[in-house]
């Protein structure tokens, strides 16, 4: 009766909206996404090679922290990650944390990591800094393109991550880092 009740309900569907579309220039999409991510307490590094994320790394991060990495290239720098070598039990005090992003969207400055480039799933969540590598092509104009990029695809775990964690209810006054990470660097490759 109650089921029955909420079925004759329901709101008529109505089709999703056009997208907005911000250019196909994919400069505008990296200087949105930029101004994006930076507004919400990222930071967004324009990179060329592996040996520039390699100095940013080394001249930005506590050598003598707890430092993990899932990009094979970062290995030797960073305690290499991969589901065999570790728990999530273990991973106490983790300073650094440096993924691989599949995409990027402009609109919010989200960035879409599954499973296969997390290890494990709570990696860019526990960390005090988390740096993402993402390609300046792999960006999208909006939430919209993003879902239609991965709705066709298998993953067992998948998940946006867009800035520094936040919480602002106690006194309303905003803390970054609260829960989470205290902040990211994008190193977007060029």
């Amino acid at each position: 009766m109650i089921i029955s009740t909420m079925e004759h309900s329901l709101p008529d569907n109505i089709p999703m909206p056009h997208s907005p579309v911000l250019g196909e220039n994919n400069d505008a999409l990296v200087k949105k996404f930029t101004d994006t991510l930076t507004a919400i307490g990222g930071k967004v590094v324009p990179v060329k090679t592996v040996a520039d994320i390699r100095y940013h790394l080394l001249t930005g991060i506590d050598i003598k922290g707890r430092n993990l990495t899932t990009v094979p290239l970062l290995g030797d720098l960073l305690e290499q990650v991969n589901r065999h070598n570790i728990n999530s039990y273990a991973l106490q005090n983790v300073d650094d944390v440096v993924i691989d992003a599949h995409f990027a969207v402009a609109e919010n400055g989200a960035l879409w990591v599954t499973d296969d480039k997390l290890m494990l799933r709570v990696l860019p969540f526990i960390c005090k800094h988390l740096s993402v590598i993402v390609n300046a092509s792999d960006i999208v104009a909006t939430m919209y393109e993003a879902y239609s990029r991965i709705g066709n695809t298998n993953y067992d775990f998948g998940t946006f991550v867009a800035g520094p964690s936040k919480a602002a209810d106690i006194e309303q006054s905003l803390v970054l880092g609260a829960r989470g990470t205290g902040n990211i660097t994008v190193f977007l490759t060029v």
